[in-house]
């Protein structure tokens, strides 16, 4: 142990880029893991009031994760809450309704993210609670309460639309909180179905004993959570903003894991390679091979750990960063806290320790086959060939690239991003591993046309780089996953750019869309206006499968379409009726949102077709049993007039819409392309830089023999340059190199997907930003170090 903390200490320049690759990823992954804990859902304030809710059975997807609650009826509410107001400590019991309400002021819909859940009948403004500030309760069914801040007076008069469409209501009462309360009957009539029951109790009561008791009196009808577990219930909005930022996090954490592991390993095998004949002499005092490969890891162990350490005070320090990022993404929930928590800190540095062990388990390996011999030869003499495990391990890697790369033009929409991000991760791997092989080919062949000029630059740069092709292949990596990385994704970007509008544009030619301009959806008063097109009404709906025993949540569409809408049946793709294992003919109980169940006959399995819907019934059947959901865009064939007569619509041709469309996740997307861009050209770069000044500070002996035969200070810092460029080429090369064939292959689904010729599409600009900074960082380090070097050597 002794041995190894004096090696960190006497050699820190040498593990400099190491421990700042990993304070880099730590503290990124360190932000990440306490905005991840931080944004965890909390308590909505509407729930704030109840010690306990009551929650019915949980629907899971077909992949068997848990998704919504399955609605109780009313009569199964009703009898529920008969009991649970029995429950001694309960002073009320609240059916939880949330429906769509959204007041229109001037003519617009008033802006409101949660206007899908903002109705509720008045008893739910008990459940924050919220107080009367002026008025009364409603009691009619024109009836409502609003928020004061909406400023609307009680005796007023207020348009406010709700599914069926705009419906004058009379004002007449204010509270202090968010929302539009309406009588117990309306609710009822607008959601009968009840997902949630809020227990109301005294302000001394025991809620541990009160839960509990509510538990027996809802037995296997339903489960009761108080406390934190009240989060449980979320809105759906804030559940999609959610869900986005975890998917931004969750990518800036893969990347910046893989790329501390790349660079680090780099970097680790570079400084190793360069004491051979250290080891060597270690080895011919008797130091055995696992000494050895202990006190290389060792060594990585104390740098991640130094690292990991400085990188948590960094993340810490740099959270609010990254909540202002996503808050101007728009993909933070309102209610974001920061907190730090200690297992953000304990995971990100079990990581970053992790991580530097691992990159440099190979390095280990090698240092551990290092011949007493070695201490009488030149430190460099040992990188010459590739051993049969960096081969195996290249060549492995380069298999399953390919075939990654050419799976892209065959996965779906879904799953295409992420298999092109693994492709050419794999191929960056590959092209690093099989480096060695590359650089003195490509070498020679870069510098044949000056091969016979009269200066000895490019003989020199050739010879150097031929010589030592291991400590080559570590300068390159780090390029390779800059370039690669920074074409990856500006290409995928590009590419998306142009394929999605022109697919969707195709799909739609000749209609006029009819969009919700300042709603969730549209009423069935915009619909009403637009009587010919598709119009199809999503819903919620729920199976239950008898093999799982548990009920299954589907998304079923409403469809007036006569071939799909025929009443009593349902259209199924076949995805879907295999997961459900139905055949044709088959009749399925289905529950809806209003906790009623319907047997439905299946009328026809169909290939899936994601513009006819997985599961298709007629859209009266979706109405009658779900009065609050709202329909989607409406497409208006050119043989029919669109109307946008109706506040809160727009009007869109096939190209206009299309493009809207794709311009909604456009702006998050090339938001997180450039900063995983960011991330990786900025690994790469501290890699690049200190890989550089290794490897000039390692030749200084061989600046010193150039030097004493007539070398200038000029000449050795032009060839000292010429080495970075050619190496940063041969990276820039193999970068785009292992990026082609998976962009290749998503031009090639999308091609398949949009019935459009979709071509590969780089940035230009993106691609010569990050071949320019990794140069300028690369010739500056190297020039610095050779400089001060020759000033040293000239002084002594």
């Amino acid at each position: 142990m002794m041995l190894i903390l004096a090696n960190v200490r006497d050699r820190w320049s040498s593990f400099l880029g190491a421990f700042a690759a990993v304070l880099v990823g730590v503290a990124l992954i360190t932000a990440t893991l306490v905005v991840y804990d931080s944004s965890r859902p909390g308590v909505q304030p509407r729930y704030a009031g109840a010690a306990a809710l009551v929650l019915p059975e949980q629907a899971v997807d077909t992949d068997g994760s848990p998704e919504d609650l399955v609605p109780w009826g009313p009569a199964e509410a009703g009898r529920l809450r008969a009991a649970l107001a029995e429950v001694p400590g309960v002073t009320r019991a609240v059916l939880d309704r949330s429906f769509y309400a959204q007041a229109l002021v001037d003519g617009r819909p008033v802006a409101d993210e949660g206007a899908l859940e903002s109705g509720h009948g008045w008893d739910g403004a008990r459940t924050a609670p919220y107080a009367t500030v002026s008025g009364r309760a409603p009691h009619g069914m024109n009836e409502v309460v609003v928020d004061r801040a909406l400023g609307v007076a009680p005796g007023s008069t207020l348009t406010v639309n709700i599914t069926q469409g705009r419906r004058q209501f009379t004002v007449v009462g204010t509270v202090d909180g968010p929302g539009y309360y309406f009588s117990e009957a309306f609710a009822a009539r607008q959601q009968p179905g009840v997902r949630a029951i809020a227990l109301i109790t005294g302000e001394r009561a025991d809620t541990g004993a009160i839960a509990a008791a509510a538990a027996k009196a809802v037995g296997d009808a339903g489960r009761v959570v108080s406390g934190d577990g009240r989060a449980e219930v979320q809105p759906a909005h804030l559940e999609h903003q959610r869900f986005l930022g975890v998917q931004l996090i969750g990518a800036m954490a893969f990347l910046s894991l893989f790329t501390t592991v790349f660079v680090v390993a780099s970097l680790l095998a570079l400084a190793t390679g360069m004491r051979r004949r250290e080891i060597g002499l270690l080895r011919t005092l008797g130091a055995a091979p696992a000494q050895i490969r202990r006190m290389i890891l060792g060594e990585a162990a104390v740098v991640g750990l130094l690292g990991s350490v400085a990188g948590c005070a960094a993340g810490v320090a740099a959270t609010p960063l990254l909540r202002a990022l996503l808050d101007g993404l728009d993909v933070a929930p309102p209610d974001l806290r920061i907190s730090v928590a200690g297992w953000p800190l304990l995971t990100a540095t079990a990581i970053g320790v992790g991580v530097s062990v691992i990159a440099a388990w190979s390095a280990s390996r090698k240092a551990a086959r290092v011949a007493p011999v070695e201490a009488l030869l030149d430190s460099g003499s040992g990188d010459r060939a590739m051993g049969r495990g960096r081969w195996l391990s290249g060549l492995a890697a380069l298999a399953v690239g390919v075939l990654l790369a050419v799976g892209t033009a065959f996965s779906s929409a879904d799953d295409r991003v992420n298999k092109a991000i693994f492709a050419t991760t794999t191929l960056i791997v590959a092209a690093a591993l099989l480096t060695p092989v590359l650089v003195g080919p490509v070498a020679r062949l870069l510098t044949a046309p000056f091969a016979r000029s009269a200066g000895a630059g490019p003989v020199l740069v050739r010879a150097e780089l031929t010589a030592n092709p291991r400590r080559a292949a570590s300068l390159v990596a780090p390029v390779i996953a800059a370039v690669g990385f920074a074409v990856l994704l500006s290409g995928m970007v590009e590419t998306m750019r142009v394929a999605y509008p022109a697919g969707e544009a195709l799909k739609v030619k000749g209609q006029t869309i009819v969009t919700a301009d300042g709603t969730p959806g549209n009423t069935d008063e915009v619909v009403a206006a637009n009587p010919v097109g598709k119009a199809a009404l999503p819903t919620r709906a729920f199976v239950h499968r008898k093999a799982q025993g548990t009920a299954t949540v589907l998304d079923v569409l409403g469809s007036r379409d006569p071939r799909w809408g025929r009443p009593g049946e349902a259209v199924l793709g076949e995805r879907t009726a295999a997961e459900l294992d139905l055949r044709k003919g088959q009749s399925v109980p289905v529950r809806f949102a209003d906790g009623s169940t319907v047997a439905l006959r299946v009328g026809a399995i169909l290939p899936d077709d994601p513009a006819r819907g997985d599961f298709v019934v007629a859209r009266d059947l979706v109405r009658t049993h779900d009065p609050a959901a709202l329909t989607d865009d409406i497409f208006v064939p050119g043989t029919a007039t669109a109307s946008a007569a109706v506040p809160g619509t727009a009007l869109h041709d096939a190209a206009a819409y299309a493009l809207a469309d794709y311009e909604t996740d456009a702006r998050l997307t090339d938001a997180l392309a450039a900063l995983l861009i960011a991330i990786a050209v900025g690994y790469s770069v501290i890699a690049v830089v200190n890989s550089m000044a290794m490897a000039a500070h390692a030749r200084r002996r061989d600046l010193g023999v150039l030097t004493s035969t007539g070398g200038t200070a000029r000449q050795l810092l032009l060839a000292s340059a010429g080495e970075t460029v050619l190496v940063v080429a041969i990276g820039a090369v193999l970068g785009v190199a292992v990026t082609v064939p998976p962009l290749l292959g998503m031009a090639s689904g999308l091609s398949q997907v949009s019935s459009s010729a979709i071509g590969l599409h780089l940035n230009t600009t993106t691609l010569a930003a990050a071949v320019a900074g990794t140069l300028l960082a690369a010739v500056v380090s190297g020039l610095t170090v050779t400089g001060r070097t020759l000033r040293r050597q000239t002084t002594a």
